[in-house]
């Protein structure tokens, strides 16, 4: 099966985004917010090691991200009543990892 390339502009507005939303909710719990740092590290180094066309094709990339997922997914859960634009915007990054087969 093909795999949907990760669109490399998409997922840095995306992680900026959350860099933005994040630094406006200052009421976050520090090990919330220790996590979402470690998974957006993680979400940035693959997109670094990516190829030039921005696929997260190398196995080491890929499964850095998909194993990402999850833990976007309780942080994502966890924000949703007190931060909900947080929320909003991991679920969109989220949702564009999914597209991209991951």
């Amino acid at each position: 099966m093909n795999q949907t390339p990760l669109d490399r502009e998409s997922l840095q507005v995306l992680l900026a985004k959350v860099h933005e939303r994040l630094n406006e909710a200052g009421s976050v719990d520090t090990a919330s917010r220790e996590q979402l740092g470690q998974v957006m590290a993680d979400l940035e180094r693959a997109l670094g090691q990516s190829g030039p066309t921005g696929a997260a094709s190398a196995p080491g990339v890929a499964g850095t991200v998909e194993a990402s997922t999850p833990r976007l997914e309780l942080l994502a859960v966890r924000f949703e009543a007190d931060h909900p634009g947080l929320a909003a915007t991991l679920r969109r990054l989220i949702d564009l990892l999914g597209k991209a087969g991951i």
